[in-house]
């Protein structure tokens, strides 16, 4: 094992690393013998060089937008082993963990919260690596390097606070131990046992439910619709337009302005189209809703849903109940579904913990969010609880009801 230096650097642009250095570490080939507990063994489409490229490229991740890259690389005689794709935020908006709060306080005191930087992957709440490592390297040494790099880099900016958001628990734990706050918060997934068709998994509900899923299908198509399932060279500039004018019309309406501009789509399409499942409905000859989904190797990620039209339950079906099925064919292991949605648990899937973890530099700040979010764990685990046990599932007795 290379025991020589490592050194750190933080670059403006993913452009600036060769997509294979970055690849290398994003998802990286499993190496017996190296590997070690959270280390990156299945592929995630969210940190491959292709779709941070697309947002930066694109317009959607910029400094212009509040979004300034300031990528952490580590090097080892020059050869890039380790990295943190990280920005420098101007905001709070595209997180999907709510620091707002935070940041109210401490500028009532006289602080400045904002700017403040943010690892993660933009506008995205899905869990995955944020301490991007090659498979060949030492695991602990190299994320001991990218830990003390984010604090360093936080004091080199003169920045508050650092935000590692929908980490993998074992980088949660491990940057506790080097002085970050750690918080949890919930969303729902659907884990596939093995299933081999959606009627296996119906079968595992409580009649109540199961029998609402397959009203709730019939009626999303019941008015001349018809769902299509389109990936690779299927995705054409049509379906990606149709899309996005979904995409504009249902952000409009909940965030007042959507992160993705269009050429996103275009260019996730050119180089991602493998890893992109849209999800799309049509009624009289045209596009009506859609939803995109991205393809790991055992996980697919719901992401956007938009419509133009408004059909009962079609957003469940488009959704959820097309996820899962895709799921039980292609053998993933389970659905994310993106963030919050009680109503998601009576479709079958569960409370999940997520993950993050936050450097503060103000001590009297961090003393303050350390107390509140003691009380914030206990809070989502006990609401994890309370609801796994609403689930829809049948009771171990057997019984149907």
């Amino acid at each position: 094992m290379d025991s020589s230096e490592i050194t750190l650097e933080a670059v403006s642009s993913v452009s600036q690393i060769p997509a294979d250095e970055w690849n290398a570490c994003a998802n990286p080939v499993a190496c017996p013998g190296v590997l070690t507990e959270g280390f990156n063994t299945s592929y995630n489409p969210f940190v491959s060089h292709a779709f941070f490229l697309a947002a930066e490229v694109s317009g959607s991740a910029t400094a212009r937008t509040g979004w300034g890259p300031s990528h952490l690389l580590a090097r080892r005689e020059g050869e890039i082993v380790g990295i943190v794709p990280c920005y420098l935020k101007s905001h709070s908006r595209g997180e999907y963990v709510f620091d707002r709060g935070w940041a109210d306080a401490y500028e009532r005191a006289g602080g400045s919260y904002y700017p403040k930087l943010q690892a993660s992957v933009p506008f995205t709440p899905a869990s995955g690596p944020r301490l991007l490592i090659r498979g060949d390297e030492n695991h602990d040494e190299v994320r001991s390097a990218l830990a003390r790099g984010l604090i360093g880099l936080c004091h080199a900016t003169e920045v508050s606070s650092v935000h590692v958001t929908f980490a993998r628990e074992a980088e949660w734990k491990f940057l506790s131990q080097h002085g970050f706050l750690q918080r949890t918060d919930q969303q729902f997934h659907w884990h596939n046992q093995g299933y081999q068709t959606f009627d296996d998994f119906l079968a595992t509900l409580n009649s109540r439910h199961r029998k609402a899923i397959k009203r709730e299908r019939r009626e999303a198509v019941a008015n001349g619709i018809t769902i299509h399932a389109l990936n690779g060279s299927d995705i054409t500039e049509e379906a990606w337009d149709a899309f996005f004018e979904f995409y504009m019309e249902t952000g409009s309406r909940k965030w007042g302005r959507p992160y993705l501009t269009r050429s996103f789509f275009s260019l996730i399409g050119e180089s991602m189209a493998k890893d992109v499942l849209l999800i799309m409905a049509r009624r009289n000859d045209r596009w009506v809703a859609g939803a995109i989904n991205f393809i790991g190797s055992d996980t697919l990620f719901g992401r956007n849903w938009g419509a133009i039209e408004d059909h009962p339950f079609l957003h469940f079906e488009v959704c959820y109940y097309q996820a899962i099925e895709y799921a039980i064919t292609r053998g993933l292991k389970r659905v994310e579904a993106g963030a919050q949605g009680e109503h998601k648990i009576a479709r079958g899937y569960l409370p999940q913990t997520t993950y993050s973890a936050h450097y503060i530099a103000d001590p009297t700040l961090r003393y303050a969010i350390n107390d509140y979010l003691k009380r914030e764990r206990a809070y989502v685990a006990e609401m994890g609880r309370e609801l796994s046990e609403a689930g829809p599932f049948r009771k171990e007795n057997g019984s149907s009801d």
